[in-house]
């Protein structure tokens, strides 16, 4: 109905036509469909056991994994001082690098010296009988969970490129990161906290925040970054006197929010705001009693190294912590970035021993009790753990103490979530330099980790600029020798 004047400034309602009622009423019917639409879907995604909120209304094949931890070595871990043995490295010690391999390829600095054994000890662990350094003695008591694979290779050398390599699956800039594929495609198990974090330990990797950004992907998916110690995130405790306040500006926001979106139709900014402003205000319930570790004994806190002296070794513990209680929670996708050790990452290309030692003095309590931790919980059959950089280091010398990067020969691992306990798949050459056996790429580690998760990595996409876009671009296969 509308008004219509009758004179002294009185108005009585009018009857209104076909034509203005469909075209006041077309949003709301929209609503109405997308309502429904929305109800279906959560129907069929509960009924195939993905959380509302996904894309996907079915896995494509069953999963082993319903969360991911990814551990995440900012800086390149010398392959050849913690997972991949080469004794030759000892004998030939001091050698010029071109008459002991060959050819050398152009490193990123092109200062090389002659070839450095490892300085550290390497031993065979558990019934796997895994070659680990001295550098990790916590994580060599689990080696049998890992799964490892020493064969893998990046299309970059240079830090920004090989990290947006590893995160989004291209060197560029401005892709969605692989935890916002995830996301996108399974949404996620926790109402009350973001799918997809972050932990920032102190070192934000080069190239930034675009490594775990959501790209071309709806903003929703995007990385929340929380800091392992305080609030975790600003603004976690409301700032209103009362909680009937905060509902009120809070119910406030939501009218003008809808009334703009009612106007624009469609808009995936302003949906992903309100979405993002609801999932705040769910937070500031959820966040104090995550980041307050209440309910952790100090037997499992002493596990993590929260007592530890090293300061690092508690940032990391903490960070560790953290991510089993999120999984716990039903967070999909937790990235750990490492501590400031000195600033200077897994990137030593000059004082290696003292540098890798830092690093590793760091992580490798925290890790291993990570792991030990979500198998006693009952949670490591049921969450991908993987351990990677971007790259790995040379078998020759930058100067005299250092190592240059190396994309051509590297390892990474997993364990749980669906990965063979205690494999070691792919192999370096003699000198850990280039894959020479099973040589896997960035995408196949991609591919493996969505499979685990259910999803067939062909078939997750999203069309962008003509053409349907996915995290693997049109690369992929499976490391079939880590599915059990």
């Amino acid at each position: 109905m509308s008004k219509t004047s009758h004179g002294c400034g009185r108005f009585v309602p009018r009857p209104i036509s076909r034509r203005e009622m469909l075209s006041n009423c077309a949003l709301g019917f929209g609503s109405v469909a997308l309502a429904t639409l929305l109800h279906e879907d959560y129907v069929r995604a509960a009924g195939a056991g993905i959380a509302p909120g996904g894309v996907l209304s079915g896995l494509h094949h069953p999963a082993t994994a319903k969360s991911v931890i990814f551990l995440y070595m900012d800086g390149g871990p010398s392959q050849i001082d913690t997972f991949d043995y080469k004794p030759l490295l000892e004998k030939y010690h001091g050698q010029n690098p071109q008459k002991v391999l060959g050819k050398v390829e152009p490193t990123q600095f092109d200062s090389n010296g002659n070839m450095l054994a490892s300085p550290w000890k390497f031993k065979q662990h558990g019934d796997s009988g895994h070659w680990i350094s001295d550098l990790f003695p916590h994580v060599a008591e689990v080696a049998d969970e890992l799964a490892i694979v020493k064969s893998m290779t990046s299309n970059f050398s240079e830090h920004t490129s090989a990290n947006y390599f590893l995160h989004t699956g291209n060197g560029l800039q401005g892709r969605p990161s692989m935890g916002s594929w995830v996301t996108y495609g399974l949404g996620s198990e926790c109402q009350n906290l973001p799918g997809f974090i972050t932990i920032d330990g102190g070192l934000i990797p080069p190239g930034g925040l675009d490594n775990f950004n959501s790209g071309f992907l709806p903003a929703t998916y995007q990385s929340s970054i929380f800091k392992p110690q305080g609030a975790g995130v600003a603004n976690a405790q409301p700032l209103e006197r009362s909680p009937e306040l905060q509902d009120r500006k809070r119910n406030l926001i939501r009218t003008l929010d809808q009334g703009l979106l009612g106007q624009l139709g469609p808009n995936d900014a302003v949906e992903s705001a309100i979405a993002n402003y609801e999932l705040a205000a769910r937070m500031q319930a959820a966040v104090p009693d995550l980041m307050g570790l209440k309910g952790e004994t100090d037997a499992t806190k002493k596990l993590y190294g929260l007592d530890a002296e090293f300061p690092q070794t508690r940032t990391f513990g903490t960070e560790c912590l953290l991510a089993r209680r999120m999984v716990e929670r039903g967070v999909r996708f937790v990235e750990l970035t490492c501590p400031a050790s000195g600033g200077d990452r897994w990137d030593q290309h000059s004082g290696l021993k003292e540098g890798h030692t830092k690093n590793c003095l760091a992580v490798d309590q925290p890790i291993a009790g990570l792991l030990r931790d979500l198998k006693s919980r009952g949670l490591l059959d049921s969450t991908l753990v993987v351990w990677a950089g971007e790259f790995g280091r040379t078998p020759f010398a930058q100067g005299s103490d250092g190592r240059d990067h190396n994309p051509f020969g590297f390892t990474i691992w997993m364990a749980g979530g669906g990965a063979k306990r205690g494999v070691s798949y792919g192999a370096t050459d003699d000198f850990g330099y280039k894959a020479v056996e099973g040589r896997q790429q960035i995408y196949d580690l991609h591919a493996t980790m969505l499979y685990f998760l259910g999803v067939d990595h062909t078939k997750l996409t999203y069309r962008f600029s003509g053409r349907d876009m996915r995290l693997t671009d049109v690369h992929g296969e499976l490391i079939q020798p880590l599915i059990g």
